[in-house]
């Protein structure tokens, strides 16, 4: 949209579902919104949505009055048609911008397009959601724990909610807090650890002690993950 109007998502889907009861009523095929109609009508000088009811209009005008008409136009030249809105949708300057912003976004972007190619629309979108979860969950993996160490302080962060899957990132980053250490553990930032991570917890705080090593949590959650922590008040201390 050049204007850049944002689209009511629920008044679309009432829309397409409404058309889709009526075509099957009338015994026709689903109908869905397509990108190459609004590509077509941007391109052409549209601002409205009367450029959609028109382009509707008229196409419903075609196939009721002159359906031999189109019949007579070549597949090749339809096809056509759709190659070059679809080169305009993904012209190159576009598979650069997506590179410019990481591998995460331009992985699933090429992935897509290529899957679409190979096999249909559906079948590609499929596929390019599954490597964009891909990329989504081993960020959420890699990055949910941050840790930092400056003389005997140390500090061990969970940035967001820890799961199962984060066990290993969480005990690699216990096991780098050295001897003697002042270790805040900051849970601010979390509503739920899961018990596996507890777990390690516990088993670090136990040993803690052996190691002269002092553990403060911080964090609303830490209330809450008090019950679950065995361990002595002098081993462990939330603020």
């Amino acid at each position: 949209d050049p204007k850049r109007r944002t689209t009511d998502k629920n008044r679309e889907l009432l829309a397409q579902g409404t058309g889709n009861v009526v075509s099957g009523l009338l015994g026709g095929l689903p109908v869905t919104s397509v990108i190459v109609r609004s590509s077509a009508n941007v391109d052409s000088g549209a601002e409205s949505k009367l450029s959609t009811m028109l382009h509707g209009f008229w196409l419903l005008v075609s196939v009721a009055l002159i359906p031999a008409v189109l019949n007579l136009i070549p597949l090749s030249a339809l096809a056509a048609v759709l190659i070059a809105t679809g080169y305009k949708l993904t012209k190159p300057k576009l598979f650069i911008e997506r590179y410019k912003q990481g591998w995460s976004q331009f992985v699933p972007f090429v992935v897509t397009v290529m899957a679409i190619l190979f096999t249909d629309l559906l079948e590609g979108i499929v596929i390019g959601l599954v490597v964009g979860f891909a990329f989504v969950i081993g960020r959420n993996f890699r990055t949910a724990i941050t840790f930092a160490h400056e003389g005997d302080d140390c500090l061990l962060r969970a940035r967001r909610n820890l799961y199962f899957m984060h066990k290993y990132e969480l005990q690699q980053a216990l096991e780098r807090v050295p001897d003697g250490a002042n270790l805040l553990i900051d849970l601010s930032s979390t509503n739920y650890v899961d018990l596996d991570n507890v777990d390690i917890i516990n088993a670090f705080i136990k040993g803690a002690a052996f190691r002269d090593i002092r553990v403060l949590v911080r964090g609303d959650i830490a209330d809450r993950t008090a019950p679950l922590i065995n361990a002595p008040a002098d081993e462990v201390r939330f603020i």
